[in-house]
């Protein structure tokens, strides 16, 4: 009897904890109330577990998946950078369009190519700034042109670079007059660099310091040029510095004795020496480097007569000079 009443009790018990834990169970899983309300502190439990459960597994990152994305997308913006400068080739800047260029030059088209002969004589200017080869060459060819023009210097300075500055006629004029009061031939270029606010090159310049620069260097290429020869200066030489060497000439004075006026040129390689006078003209030349002289018959003074200096080597357009014999 006891035992009987003893298994009953504990089949009972058994059938009761098993009835509380599944009570249990429904009530966490479901954290609702008979009226459907959630229950506070079923739902902060399960908001627990739930962090609880994220911070317990990994992030995305940590598994290198945020890596593997940017290796691809940078994988396919560089293959997209690629096509775009195959099919759209970056140029120099002094290209306009694609040029396909030789592996190599030869001699034979460097030749086609000549390097002005007369641009290394700027480095014997008393310039405080490096005119550009370009800019320089056309106030040279402007010079030569005026070489033989009765204008006085000042009009002759303007004429040369008024067609860089074609709009500041006024300024021009003001700043000419200003260049030739300038003493370069001493060899003192303090003012000069004053004025020109020792820039270093001379795109950086303003407009009137450009302005005043190339005034300064049509002043010195036409004195250059110029070559007056008197009695009391019967002898005068000149040099010219070119890219294949030094060009010198010698002037003598036409005398009583002897009306004629004499050039003597050292050439520094094969060319041709022409003296013009107003009806008459001699020329020489000569096929190596050396020297060579002309003679013009001078009965009168004061006259301006053209030297032509060409060195056939290099195929480019001769150096003129004027001659100007006076008392």
């Amino acid at each position: 009897m006891n035992s009987d009443s003893e298994s009953l009790q504990y089949q009972l018990l058994t059938w009761l904890l098993a009835i509380n834990a599944d009570t249990d169970r429904q009530i966490s899983g479901n954290c609702e109330g008979i009226d459907g309300v959630k229950k506070p502190a079923a739902a902060a439990d399960a908001l627990k577990s739930s962090k609880q459960e994220l911070e317990g597994k990994p992030h995305l990152s940590q598994l290198g998946e945020i890596p593997t994305v940017q290796e691809r997308f940078q994988a396919v913006l560089k293959r997209r950078l690629q096509i775009h400068i195959e099919n759209h080739p970056p140029l120099f800047p002094w290209e306009s369009q694609l040029v396909d260029y030789p592996d190599y030059v030869d001699n034979s088209s460097m030749a086609l190519v000549p390097v002005w002969v007369w641009a290394a004589q700027q480095s014997k200017l008393n310039l405080p700034i490096h005119l550009p080869e370009k800019i320089f060459q056309q106030l040279l060819e402007k010079c030569q042109a005026l070489l033989v023009s009765s204008q006085p210097l000042g009009a002759k300075l303007v004429q040369v670079v008024e067609s860089f500055f074609p709009n500041d006629s006024q300024a021009l004029n003001d700043l000419a007059g200003f260049v030739l009061r300038l003493p370069y031939r001493s060899g003192n270029t303090d003012t000069s660099e004053t004025m020109l606010d020792s820039q270093n090159n001379y795109s950086d310049l303003q407009p009137p310091q450009q302005m005043a620069l190339s005034l300064i260097a049509a002043k010195q290429l036409l004195e250059n040029l110029t070559v007056s020869v008197s009695a009391i200066h019967p002898v005068v030489e000149r040099q010219w510095l070119t890219n294949v060497g030094v060009l010198t000439l010698k002037v003598e004075h036409p005398s009583q004795t002897q009306p004629t006026l004499r050039v003597r040129a050292e050439l520094p390689t094969k060319g041709i020496l022409k003296l013009k006078g107003d009806s008459s003209q001699v020329v020489a030349q000569c096929s190596s480097p050396g020297c060579l002289s002309v003679e013009l018959r001078c009965t009168q003074l004061n006259q301006t007569y053209l030297l032509e200096v060409e060195l056939t080597s290099v195929d480019q357009p001769p150096l003129l000079f004027a001659i100007i014999p006076t008392m």
